[in-house]
């Protein structure tokens, strides 16, 4: 691995791509640092400590929400937008037209995307403000300029956070909201460790030997969601495919075999990300409007280790596994693909038989994929709730740490293999 950096860094172009990553992720992180002014900052903290869908917007943005930072509404307005135009690309013709346009068409819905984050961003910031004049965490108890300017400063960081991450997309390494999301959480691994070790002290663990048994079955947890996560993620399943020869002018083609690879975990960590900002999303809302409502089907919402949010949950993990599968791999237009290159899969007929063929494989294993991400998701909040204590860093945001992790170092992989070096995976 040592070799591998060294290695990369004598390469240039690789070398600026990793150094700029690094520089908009710090200034990310001094973002999470400056503050909003107007708020009581001591007021503000206060807030998580009662509300665990605060606390999770605080665990997503790396501690920026109980800093009263530019940050805190962190990047979940970009990424409900991205879900929402996602969705009305499927059902309205026009958005459908421009996504198969190619490149131009989808720089068109990117730029909706941006537009429908700041909207949003808007008026969660306008709700956030409603919340925090009801608690008293303004210092001039919430006049008109206040509002303008506590909302539109929550808009504009967000809608930085937004820019930050396309740039490192487009010129670093690795998908850029992926790795703010990346080190949001990792920010926020020391205190989740500390929580863990001040609920074994006050004995919420058990005392003694089952205290001890107690942090080594979540140790267990979180080792065996990582070597989980990293084998479904590598897994493929490889259909064999049989190209057929062919005369073309004096030469010959075809004739060999290869495969088509379809990977178990296509959709990577994005269901997980997608269903969490929705899932919380609900329960965000009512507790901006309404904070003291009292219905018991949102109040059971709102509790996150609760088994009415996590059926929920893994519901939309399973949802969101699907769609994104169906959005990134067509077996339709692979079949006609491999027709027009003489291609087959030996015992299936070209064309329809093989679509019909590849879309059953491609079913089973986003089933199980989906599952997989599911039960890695919810398990922890179920041990969460048996142990009585928040493990959001062991279910939900593991797993994002090692798909991304794995995401960025795959980037990495490819841009070293190009150059004949060996990379991390090797």
């Amino acid at each position: 691995m040592f070799e591998t950096i060294k290695n990369a860094w004598k390469i240039a172009d690789l070398k600026k791509k990793l150094l700029f990553t690094a520089i908009f992720l710090l200034i990310y992180r001094l973002g999470c640092h400056i503050p909003v002014p107007g708020l009581i900052e001591e007021a503000f903290a206060k807030l998580i400590e009662g509300n665990q869908l605060f606390g999770f917007m605080d665990t997503f943005s790396g501690g920026a929400f109980s800093n009263a930072s530019l940050f805190a509404m962190g990047i979940t307005p970009y990424i409900n937008s991205t879900i929402i135009l996602q969705l009305l690309t499927i059902a309205i013709p026009a958005l459908e037209r421009l996504q198969k346009e190619g490149a131009e068409g989808r720089k068109k819905i990117q730029q909706y995307v941006r537009y429908l984050t700041v909207i949003l961003g808007f008026f969660q910031a306008s709700m956030l403000f409603i919340n925090l004049k009801n608690t008293g965490a303004i210092y001039d108890g919430g006049t008109v300029i206040s509002f303008f300017l506590i909302s539109l400063t929550f808009t504009a960081g967000t809608a930085f956070i937004m820019w930050i991450g396309e740039n490192i997309t487009e010129k670093g390494i690795g998908n850029g909201i992926s790795l703010i999301i990346f080190a949001g959480i990792i920010a926020r691994g020391p205190s989740g460790i500390q929580s863990i070790l001040y609920h074994y002290q006050q004995g919420q663990l058990g005392s003694g030997i089952i205290g001890i048994l107690g942090i080594a079955l979540i140790v267990g947890v979180f080792l065996v969601s990582i070597v989980g996560v990293i084998y479904v993620t590598q897994a493929e399943r490889r259909i064999p495919i049989q190209y057929a020869k062919r005369v073309v002018g004096r030469k010959m083609y075809g004739g060999q075999s290869t495969h088509l690879p379809i990977k178990v975990n296509m959709s990577g960590v994005i269901p997980i990300i997608f269903a969490t900002s929705l899932t919380a999303l609900p329960g965000i809302l009512v507790s901006f409007i309404a904070p003291q409502t009292e219905s018991a089907f949102l109040l059971a919402l709102q509790k996150t280790g609760g088994p009415i949010y996590l059926i929920i949950y893994a519901m939309l993990i399973l949802f969101f596994t699907f769609f994104y599968t169906i959005i990134q791999f067509n077996p339709v237009e692979v079949a006609n693909n491999l027709k027009k290159n003489g291609g087959f899969i030996p015992g299936v007929r070209p064309g329809k038989p093989t679509s019909i063929y590849i879309n059953n494989v491609l079913n089973r294993l986003t089933w199980f994929g989906g599952f997989f991400l599911a039960l890695v998701a919810v398990f922890p909040g179920v041990m969460g709730g048996l142990f009585g204590m928040n493990i959001w860093f062991g279910g939900t945001a593991l797993l994002i740490i090692v798909g991304v992790a794995l995401d960025t170092v795959k980037q990495i992989e490819s841009q070293m293999l190009m150059r004949h070096y060996k990379g991390f995976l090797d």
